[in-house]
């Protein structure tokens, strides 16, 4: 894990009462905590496990760019749960200021043809910023007091599998969220990797077979596997295989 050292102390002595924060990476388990949210207090990851989930910050209630994502997360929230995933906001603004945003959101705000918008998932009151400090979501050279607009997503035993960082100024792609989640969850059933821009039904990749021979065997065996050398292997996926087993 990545250390990042915050100086607590006021005398000048830059090596006094040094706290260190671990940020997490692709791989660790996800940091625990309780917390207050908009839909009651959670303890994460703990109440998640069997779900995939996407943890995400913002940096502030009240604000355009944010506003257009939480309406599009909410938009989009059944897709996300056809895909065994829980969608959970942060921000370090209080519950209150949070319960006031998303009234906003639904009786005023129109965009995109979205309107009447309702968020429903859990966005966390982090006012201390204990949460966002614990998964690097406040970037010093982008801002001290608000979290970037961090995405980690979580698998069902806890673990994280995938972590994206985007700055104050740029939205989130939704497009390429749920394509993310749906490439892992291909990579965990099928057993393969995903190339690149890969989505269901597009050809996958085979790990490599380790030699030129195993390569050969695998061809002759499988049908519809193609090898353009030992270490790049391709097979076809059909698209109604991989929805059928994702959305099982």
């Amino acid at each position: 894990m990545e250390e990042i050292k915050k100086n607590c102390c006021c005398c000048g002595d830059c090596h006094c009462n040094e706290e260190v924060i671990q940020m997490p990476r692709i791989g660790d388990k996800a940091p625990e905590f309780k917390a207050v949210t908009t839909q009651g207090d959670i303890e994460f990851p703990k109440q998640y496990e069997g779900n995939w989930v996407i943890l995400f910050s913002h940096p502030a209630d009240f604000t355009p760019v944010c506003t257009s994502e939480f309406m599009t997360f909410a938009a989009r929230e059944k897709e996300f749960e056809e895909l065994n995933c829980k969608l959970v906001g942060l921000s370090v603004d209080g519950l209150y200021s949070h319960i006031a945003w998303l009234r906003t959101i639904k009786e005023k705000i129109e965009y995109k043809g979205m309107k009447n918008v309702e968020v429903t998932f859990p966005l966390i009151e982090d006012i201390t910023m204990e949460v966002a400090s614990k998964y690097g979501m406040i970037q010093p050279g982008e801002s001290n007091t608000k979290a970037v607009r961090a995405v980690f997503i979580i698998d069902p035993k806890g673990i994280i599998r995938t972590i994206i960082y985007y700055p104050l100024s740029t939205g989130r792609n939704f497009d390429e969220l749920i394509r993310v989640l749906k490439a892992l969850q291909t990579a965990d059933e099928f057993n393969i990797a995903t190339p690149a821009d890969w989505q269901p039904g597009d050809d996958v990749i085979v790990p490599p077979a380790g030699s030129c021979g195993v390569a050969k065997d695998r061809m002759e065996n499988e049908d519809d596997m193609h090898c353009y050398d030992w270490f790049f292997c391709t097979k076809k996926l059909p698209k109604e295989e991989v929805e059928k087993k994702l959305k099982q």
